[in-house]
């Protein structure tokens, strides 16, 4: 078994000291700390790091500005090749509360991804709750991709433009980001997105599903019931609770879906396992064409968090399915 973790005394010894006279009223720990009088803080658990990467990885990296007003921004990957390429416009994971675009565990993992599946992947930086709680996000999500669709337009003047084949477009993601990648396929109705990559997406309920309660978890695990629950607390809207549409979608906007494909990695050993597939499952019966992928031993994030041999092992199996799906 193998279950992603995160250590949260990694970065508390950088905690400004001037905040320690303020009330704290939502904290997930070594991740994000909110205060009673709005100041957010957020320890550098994960280091950003620049755009570059190793020459024998084939693939060429670079940031490029979406909206400079409200900081959308958009890390694109993409690795050497003669034909036009299939484009993955991806969105990071984190509870919709924490994470970048530049996180090195996304930097790392996407350009592997980019390599090993043949595909350009655009890596997009949205606002964070609560500050900015939804929709904001999935806001974001829309205008970064009517965006990236404009670029392909005579005259642009963002190099990796020439390299994509932007009648083949997919929307992914991991944890929240999976779910901002649906709630923008809901809202964007374009033919140049031909299918979805949700992996772990990230949904909840009031009620609590058998995976919620029983699976074990270590301390310091990617994704504990208790941070699941404090990401939706600073997330949605003031007043609603885990059954808003945002958080249990069921089939919510189904039928936009049934003309894509969607691929959805469940972690077996991960709290919304059992949530995935119910979704998967309400998902089939609209008729959407779902490709359900079990990864068998991990947990939540293991793609981004965990280096074992076992993690490892899934990552290249999901680098697979993905190649398959986006190449098709």
């Amino acid at each position: 078994m193998a279950t992603a973790t995160i250590d949260p005394t990694l970065t508390l010894q950088n905690t400004p000291q001037k905040s320690q006279n303020r009330v704290v009223i939502e904290e997930i720990p070594g991740l994000i700390r909110v205060h009673k009088d709005g100041h957010v803080e957020r320890p550098q658990i994960v280091p950003c790091v620049p755009c570059s990467l190793a020459p024998d990885l084939g693939v060429t990296c670079a940031d490029t500005i979406i909206d400079k007003y409200t900081n959308i921004w958009s890390r694109v990957y993409v690795p050497n090749a003669a034909a036009k390429l299939p484009l993955l416009v991806y969105f990071h994971g984190g509870g919709f509360c924490v994470g970048a675009a530049s996180w090195s565990c996304y930097h790392e993992f996407l350009a592997k991804l980019a390599s090993k599946t043949h595909c350009a992947v655009a890596s997009v930086n949205y606002r964070l709750a609560p500050e900015n709680p939804l929709p904001a996000a999935y806001d974001d999500g829309v205008k970064a991709l009517v965006w990236i669709k404009q670029q392909e337009s005579v005259g642009s003047n963002e190099w990796w433009a020439s390299k994509c084949n932007f009648s083949r477009i997919f929307l992914a993601g991991d944890s929240a980001g999976g779910n901002i990648a649906y709630n923008v396929a809901v809202r964007v109705k374009t033919a140049a997105v031909k299918g979805l990559v949700l992996i772990q997406p990230f949904i909840g309920g009031e009620a609590r599903t058998h995976s919620e309660k029983y699976s074990a978890q270590p301390p310091r695990s990617a994704l504990t019931l208790a941070a699941s629950d404090a990401y939706w607390r600073l997330a949605l809207p003031a007043g609603a609770d885990r059954d808003h549409p945002w958080c249990n979608p069921t089939a919510s906007g189904a039928a936009e879906l049934r003309r894509l494909g969607v691929v959805v990695c469940v972690s077996e050993m991960d709290i919304l396992r059992d949530r995935n597939l119910e979704w998967c499952e309400s998902l089939v019966n609209e008729g959407v064409k779902v490709e359900k992928v079990v990864c068998k031993g991990v947990g939540h994030a293991f793609q981004i968090l965990d280096n074992s041999r076992l993690s490892q092992t899934r990552l290249h199996e999901l680098f697979s399915r993905v190649k398959n799906f986006v190449n098709r």
